[in-house]
């Protein structure tokens, strides 16, 4: 479950590497009462901030970007009752059309990728899980 404040690491080629969640996109709240957050898990889009980055990265710091979730620390349970998590989380900038901007993905993404149509991730990735 990844939140507002929730920092990801990127998994592109891009030339960013670190990244804050400033927003969960088109998602209900968890919880119930006065304290809601908004969650998001693998396959869904959030904007986020770049905190760390290589020299050579094209992309503006100072800019709000897109990105979609690839791998979630917490276990995600799948309808035939097995579950997957993964070590860290992990996200993929994304453009307006829902491209990738990088041309590489490093590490495994998950197989709900697929099912959200973010089929372009799922061909560039080394294997999916």
């Amino acid at each position: 479950m990844i939140q507002q404040e929730t920092m990801v690491d990127i998994a592109d080629n891009s030339g960013a590497k670190r990244a804050q969640c400033i927003r969960v996109l088109g998602r209900g709240s968890s919880g119930t009462g006065k304290k809601t957050r908004h969650t998001a898990s693998i396959g869904d889009v959030i904007c986020v901030a770049i905190k760390k980055s290589l020299p050579t990265c094209q992309l503006d710091k100072k800019k709000v970007h897109k990105c979609v979730i690839i791998r979630t620390k917490r276990a995600i349970r799948r309808p035939d009752g097995s579950y997957v998590r993964f070590d860290s989380n992990a996200a993929v900038i994304i453009d307006a059309d829902g491209n990738p901007i990088g041309t590489r993905i490093f590490g495994a993404v998950a197989r709900e990728l697929r099912e959200k149509n973010f089929m372009k991730i799922v061909s560039l990735a080394s294997e999916v899980v």
